[in-house]
């Protein structure tokens, strides 16, 4: 996956999939328009929606998401939209207008452990109440179940056609079960018992699966699970950060100390440490790593981290590249740009969509300046909003409203 990390909502985007029909590209002037909200979807976690066929490009909508749509997460690939439902199941939206072309129902009753895309498969995973389940992208059918030995799916991951769930039945202990199945037809291809601390997420990339348990990074075989490195004894990685092929270790956003560790680079095939930028003495909250290695952290004070400074970093030249205010929020990176909302108490500009260059920052000027939507509904800090980018350059992203259960697509600022 592109992007992982500190974000709570996981990685959720992927590919290309042959959902249907069309080629991406910027909308029309009229529909780069917001929509009139359609009537309320309905609730499609007990009966299944027929594949429907879908043409045109990524354009600007707004539609209402069902409870077990809202309940749940939903991703993006290069040609649709799914989510996954707090039920096990899948919804398939449109790109053109965010309708339902196909939906896969199920009826467990479970957290939902998020969602990953798998495009080279063509499979959507999800996982609730301990079984993990997959889509068929192209058809719109139930492609296999799987059973995980005991408890609820605490974290998923997806890479090189392998899905892997940390398998957590108590929270509070500090081992879980990390299995991997193939993505294709859910064969489980290995299962181990591994060191883990309790909300830490999965990082997969280039053969290899990372796990982290507060102190020790571990990394194994994406085809055997064997351990084939693991981070130096005595090192310190309270929280792993991963993202485009690099790995992070950072304080914990979980700790209220005075004092944080220096955020540390691991070599991702020795888990040693690499030279790596100075950051604040502030707390990191969360972040994500861009494809060509820069990290962005939100960094507030331990005891209030309402407001703070998105951080960037690069870790490739070693040097701190800009720093901007904010208030917590979701955040992604698009079209080479970091993707945040605006601060709530920025009452001038408030409830927008801002991105601002990643290596310029948001003091640039001209073609490199910050850019920002319009103002919606989705889009307010009340809404508890989520980003959603979709895999491909569509030029458009997702924003999901949680209070009020809806889902808007819009042109990338």
């Amino acid at each position: 996956m592109a992007l992982c990390g500190l974000l709570g909502t996981g990685c959720s985007t992927a590919g290309d999939s042959g959902s249907g029909g069309g080629s991406s590209g910027d909308p029309s002037p009229a529909a780069s328009s917001p929509t009139t909200a359609p009537a309320p979807s309905p609730d499609v976690s007990s009966r299944a929606a027929a594949p429907a066929p879908v043409s045109g490009p990524w354009r600007a909508w707004v539609t209402k998401l069902s409870a077990a749509e809202a309940h749940g997460t939903c991703g993006a690939t290069a040609h649709q939209v799914v989510c996954a439902t707090n039920s096990g199941g899948f919804v398939g939206r449109s790109r053109a207008d965010g309708g339902i072309t196909w939906s896969v129902p199920a009826s467990d009753h479970g957290k939902s452990a998020g969602l990953v895309l798998d495009a080279a498969d063509e499979r959507a995973v999800t996982g609730a109440a301990g079984v993990l389940r997959a889509a068929n992208l192209r058809t719109g059918t139930q492609a296999w179940t799987h059973r995980l030995p005991s408890g609820d799916a605490a974290a998923l991951g997806a890479a090189g056609g392998v899905v892997y769930a940390l398998d957590a039945t108590d929270p509070t202990s500090s081992t879980a079960v990390l299995e991997a199945v193939q993505a294709s037809d859910g064969t489980s291809l290995w299962r181990r018992t591994v060191a883990w601390e309790s909300g830490e997420p999965l990082a997969a990339f280039r053969g290899r699966v990372y796990t982290a348990d507060g102190t020790q990074v571990t990394a194994r075989d994406a085809r055997t699970g064997n351990t084939v490195a693991t981070s130096p004894t005595g090192f310190e990685c309270q929280h792993l950060v991963s993202g485009g092929h690099y790995l992070l270790c950072t304080g914990s956003p979980y700790s209220a100390v005075d004092a944080f560790p220096p955020m540390r680079r691991l070599d991702p095939t020795t888990l040693r440490p690499l030279p790596t930028p100075r950051n604040t003495i502030d707390k990191p909250v969360h972040g994500l790593i861009s494809d060509d290695g820069v990290v962005v952290l939100y960094e507030a004070g331990a005891e209030d981290t309402s407001a703070g400074n998105w951080n960037a970093y690069d870790l490739k030249s070693g040097r701190r590249l800009w720093s901007s205010y904010a208030t917590e929020a979701d955040a992604a990176v698009a079209g080479g740009r970091f993707v945040t909302f605006t601060p709530v108490n920025d009452r001038a500009r408030r409830g927008r969509v801002i991105t601002i260059g990643l290596h310029a920052g948001p003091r640039a000027t001209g073609a490199a300046a910050p850019r920002m939507s319009e103002p919606y509904p989705q889009t307010r800090y009340g809404e508890h909003p989520l980003l959603v980018v979709p895999g491909g350059d569509t030029g458009h992203l997702l924003v999901v409203a949680q209070t009020h259960a809806s889902l808007r697509s819009l042109q990338l600022p």
